[in-house]
């Protein structure tokens, strides 16, 4: 009775600290974003400068703040993480599609890339921890005007890596990604280059409608991998309905294919 009362007393203690754990990391990061709300970015926003060298210094503190997070998560073992090929990430010009399996897939990929643009989706514009840095980083609205199409290719003209997730939102868990065209789109009118990244939590934990204390059995696995570069200059030629329609599908099979989910 011992030997068999040892494993089950040891998963359910395992358990119960990564629960607490989950929610201090949740506290740590609301407390966190409050603090630079209110002290950090004004102290930056009042250096002097022009509204470039505000932008990127806004940008830099929040990737700094997102890698703190990050690293407590680690820290405090509620995840492992894995990069391979960040050398790869933050190149002129650059759009970055990654597809969106958990809630902290915006923040470990902020946390790499620095000086990045972002599209984010419309909700964050109003969230009270997170709407001044957000704006202060010049990131770009996703809701879904032809003016955001225009502000993140011009984003990318400009030289800037941009982060771009083509769902739009979570993935539901056990369903393929579905990607919206508006990604492919903006590729093709300002990118210099694509590059996707496969993100990849073992197991599923942070999804779409998962409250957060509903944590797996075990610690998560989160990985990302920096895929081979697309070249946009592929689908000159055509017009563009057409080559951001095959360059959505190109991108929508090759999720597919990596995350190991299928139409």
């Amino acid at each position: 009775a011992l030997a068999g009362g040892g494993p089950r007393m040891s998963g359910r203690l395992d358990y119960g600290y990564r629960l607490l754990a989950t929610g201090l990391n949740f506290v740590v990061f609301g407390c966190g974003a409050l603090v630079f709300r209110l002290l950090i970015l004004p102290l930056l926003l009042a250096l002097p400068g022009d509204p470039l060298r505000r932008r990127q210094r806004a940008r830099r503190a929040n990737a700094r703040l997102f890698r703190f997070f990050v690293a407590f998560m680690v820290l405090t073992r509620v995840m492992n993480l894995r990069i391979q090929g960040r050398e790869r990430l933050g190149r002129p010009g650059q759009l970055i599609i990654a597809n969106h399996p958990s809630l902290i897939d915006v923040v470990v990929l902020i946390g790499l890339v620095p000086d990045a643009n972002c599209v984010v989706k419309q909700g964050l514009w109003q969230n009270p921890y997170l709407k001044r840095q957000i704006q202060a980083a010049g990131y770009i609205s996703n809701n879904g005007s032809a003016e955001m199409l225009d502000e993140a290719a011009d984003a990318l003209r400009d030289g800037q890596t941009l982060i771009i997730f083509p769902e739009g939102t979570r993935t539901t868990p056990g369903e393929p990604p579905r990607f919206h065209r508006g990604a492919a789109a903006i590729a093709l009118r300002g990118a210099r280059c694509i590059t996707p990244v496969i993100i990849r939590v073992v197991p599923s934990t942070l999804t779409k409608a998962t409250p957060w204390y509903r944590i797996p059995s075990r610690r998560f696995d989160f990985q990302l991998d920096v895929g081979a570069d697309i070249d946009p200059s592929t689908f000159a030629g055509r017009p563009l309905p057409l080559a951001s329609r095959e360059l959505n599908d190109q991108l929508h099979q090759l999720y597919l294919k990596e995350t190991g989910n299928h139409d």
